[in-house]
C-alpha cells in the first residue's frame, strides 16, 4: 500500500488500508492489480480520475492528425499540368499528410502498363529525395496508383540552394 503523500507502507490488511483511507477522507485505489500481493494507493479518486481525463485530452491535441490526400495524373499528363499537380503533392507532403497519386488509364493505354508505371514513378521522383514509396503500385481495373510519405527525419521544407545568381555576378 502506498499512502496519501506516496510514501509506501508495506503489505497491510485490506481493511486496515479502507481505514486508514476513510480517516483521512481519501480513497483506497487499487493501482496495480496484477501484482501479489495487489498494490492500492490512498488518493482521492475523483481527483485522479480528472488528472487522467486532462493527460489523454492533451496527448489527443498533441496527436498528429495524418490524412491521405489524392493527386490524380493523367497517361498524357501536360508538362504544365504535372508541375501543378508536383506542387500540390509537395505542399501535401509539408504539412505532414500521405499522397497517393493515381492515374486513369483509358481505352489502349491500358495496355501500357509498364509506360504508365515510369510516368508515375518519374511523377515520384519529380518530389525530390526526402520522399519515399509507402505503398507499391496497386491496380484496381483501369486505374493504378500508389502512395508516398516523407522520409523519417526529412525536414519539411528542404534548403534550397538560391546561390545561383550570386555565383553568376
Amino acid at each position: 500500500m502506498i499512502d496519501e503523500n506516496g510514501k509506501p507502507q508495506g503489505v497491510v490488511p485490506t481493511w486496515q488500508a479502507l481505514k486508514q483511507a476513510q480517516e483521512a477522507g481519501l480513497d483506497l485505489v487499487e493501482v496495480n492489480p496484477a501484482v501479489r500481493p495487489p498494490i492500492a494507493k490512498i488518493m482521492d479518486f475523483g481527483q485522479f480520475q480528472y488528472k487522467q481525463q486532462k493527460l489523454l485530452r492533451a496527448q489527443k491535441v498533441k496527436a498528429k492528425k495524418v490524412e491521405i490526400k489524392g493527386i490524380r495524373i493523367s497517361f498524357k499528363i501536360g508538362e504544365h499540368d504535372k508541375e501543378v499537380r508536383l506542387r500540390q503533392a509537395a505542399k501535401f507532403l509539408d504539412e505532414g499528410h500521405k499522397v497517393r497519386v493515381e492515374m486513369v488509364l483509358r481505352g489502349r493505354e491500358r495496355a501500357h502498363m509498364d509506360i504508365a508505371q515510369q510516368g508515375m514513378m518519374k511523377f515520384v521522383n519529380g518530389l525530390g529525395a526526402g520522399v519515399v514509396v509507402e505503398v507499391p503500385f496497386s491496380r484496381q481495373g483501369g486505374r493504378i496508383s500508389l502512395q508516398v510519405g516523407r522520409k523519417k527525419g526529412t525536414p519539411a521544407n528542404p534548403p534550397t540552394n538560391n546561390n545561383s545568381e550570386e555565383t553568376n555576378n
